[in-house]
């Protein structure tokens, strides 16, 4: 598998769960601590993967593996998702401050 694909499947899964992020604040049927539940999925899955590029690491350092591909793949998917989560947690303060702004 190409270093590209991986990026690709990594912004796959991002738009997967901006669509079941956007998806969930529109219904009406939906409260915010859908929303929040769906965003909070999101850092878990940015945790995960960032936990088995950890341990990849770890493996290749203890020589257990010898293939720097797997590693970097690892690294690339656990980089893609903490930028993602930031973009998000961003757009989330974002909102938040425009919110405290408003004028009731």
């Amino acid at each position: 598998m190409a270093v590209t694909n991986v990026t690709a499947l990594s912004e796959n899964a991002f738009e997967q769960a901006q669509d079941r992020f956007r998806i969930a604040a529109q219904e009406r049927d939906e409260d915010f601590e859908t929303v929040f539940q769906s965003a909070l999925g999101m850092v878990d899955e940015a945790n995960a993967l960032g936990g088995q590029a950890k341990s990849t690491m770890i493996q290749f350092a203890l020589g257990e593996s010898e293939n720097t591909h797997d590693l970097l793949i690892a690294q690339s998917k656990a980089n893609t998702a903490l930028q993602y989560t930031v973009a998000v947690k961003d757009k989330v303060l974002e909102a938040y401050r425009e919110i405290m702004q408003m004028q009731v």
